[in-house]
């Protein structure tokens, strides 16, 4: 949030000062005292909808997010299914803005500058690296997780490029453990997870040349910095709305719907159909290879010949 100019934090103490009505009733004193020109919901939940009640009658206009939930049961849903692209989550939030007054026109040039590489690092995580490639493996929900087996096969042929460094992200104990022991078997790859601080972790990822990722959080944190994102997609898919900001459609690698025409079978991928569980396995490793191989060099750094995508 520092980033970002003209932005003040408000904290919200949900366990605290905020909690309960009469918590949302002392927030919206507090805000009052902002002098605001005009409130955007970005959350659309109950507390939000709740603080716009207690805002009526005050003349500060209070914008709330449209979700989109009817169009997202339509495109979920296993019984005629309305299978068509939704509008993006980043310009749902920029409608809100827009209804305020606010003239938002969503470009490149909305993305966040590159950070300054860790001084913290060893001098062995930068060293004479010619491409830098994030790979963030894991995701909430197993539906949205590309097999281990597989993507360590991505993670060898990544090793036949000369000079790529594989930089790997994740989160908690399990997951941290997985990619240390990667790490042990690949010499071109380092393991971010469990090493920094969150601080530390955006910097390395403002600096990728690319972004390999779930659907899930790393994939969005990289497009804030204009990194290019390949996203690989199970029983998710990006009709829904949550691709990475600006990221070409071609950068999504979805699982085949043909086979499996439920897909998206949920928005968040927390609900799998019988006979679903393997749907990732439809995206070969090699597939995946060649796309990186491919967006890399509409990118200007030289790669080798990815042969034949299956």
């Amino acid at each position: 949030m520092e980033r970002i100019p003209n932005l003040r934090v408000v904290p919200f103490y949900d366990k605290g000062a905020h909690k309960g009505l009469t918590g949302l009733w002392h927030l919206r004193n507090q805000l009052r005292k902002e002098s605001l020109g005009g409130i955007a919901d970005l959350h659309a939940v109950l507390r939000t909808k709740i603080l716009k009640t207690l805002f009526s009658g005050v003349g500060i206009p209070f914008k709330v997010l449209d979700k989109g939930r009817r169009e997202k049961r339509q495109l979920t849903s296993w019984k005629n299914k309305d299978f068509k692209p939704l509008e993006t989550t980043h310009e749902r939030y920029a409608d809100v803005l827009r209804s305020l007054g606010y003239q938002i026109e969503l470009s490149p040039e909305d993305t966040l500058p590159k950070e300054r590489w860790p001084r913290s690092l060893s001098r062995e995580w930068e060293g004479t690296v010619a491409c830098r490639l994030g790979i963030a493996p894991f995701a909430a929900h197993q539906g949205k997780c590309y097999p281990e087996q597989e993507m360590k096969k991505v993670v060898e042929q990544l090793g036949q490029v000369p000079g790529l460094r594989v930089y790997l992200f994740g989160g908690g104990p399990g997951e941290t453990e997985i990619l240390q022991s990667w790490v042990r078997i690949y010499d071109h790859c380092c393991s971010v997870a469990g090493t920094m601080t969150l601080s530390e972790e955006l910097a390395v990822i403002s600096n990728l040349d690319l972004m390999l990722s779930m659907d899930s959080g790393n994939g969005h944190l990289a497009a804030m910095y204009g990194v290019p994102v390949i996203t690989i997609w199970g029983i998710t898919h990006p009709y829904a709305g949550f691709a990475p900001f600006l990221q070409p459609e071609e950068h999504s690698i979805t699982a085949d719907r043909e086979q499996f025409p439920l897909i998206p079978t949920s928005v968040y991928g927390n609900k799998v159909p019988p006979g679903y569980e393997d749907v990732m396995r439809t995206i070969s490793p090699r597939r995946i290879y060649s796309r990186i191989l491919q967006v890399l060099k509409e990118g200007g750094i030289s790669v080798p010949d990815s042969g034949t995508s299956t």
